[in-house]
């Protein structure tokens, strides 16, 4: 979490999917105030989570430049939102049923 608090992402939420979703065990979900924030938080999540990690995500959907990016490392997947995407897609109330909120920063 601290890797997207870093570069000032808002309203971060860890959601847990744990023990029936099949897409993820985790979504990591927060916000950013523009597409050139996106593009930060996006190289800082992929170099920061290679060198603690040493992985790569396997697949990266979306662009900065469209609101919505989506990394995903397997068992977590990270989605970066602007605003107006992030209420659009609604992803908390789509998981609600099945999620547990694990971390929520404003």
């Amino acid at each position: 979490m601290d890797v997207v608090e870093d570069k000032k992402a808002t309203d971060i939420v860890l959601l847990d999917l744990r023990p029936d979703a099949i897409i993820a065990d985790f979504f990591v979900i927060c916000t950013g105030n523009s597409d050139r924030q996106l593009k930060a938080l996006i190289d800082n999540i992929r170099e920061s989570v290679k060198i603690e990690h040493d992985q790569i995500p396997y697949a990266t959907e979306g662009q900065a430049e469209s609101g919505w990016v989506l990394m995903d490392y397997g068992t977590v997947v990270v989605h970066i939102f602007l605003d107006e995407k992030r209420r659009y897609y609604d992803l908390e109330g789509l998981w609600r049923a099945e999620s547990r909120v694990m971390l929520n920063i404003q």
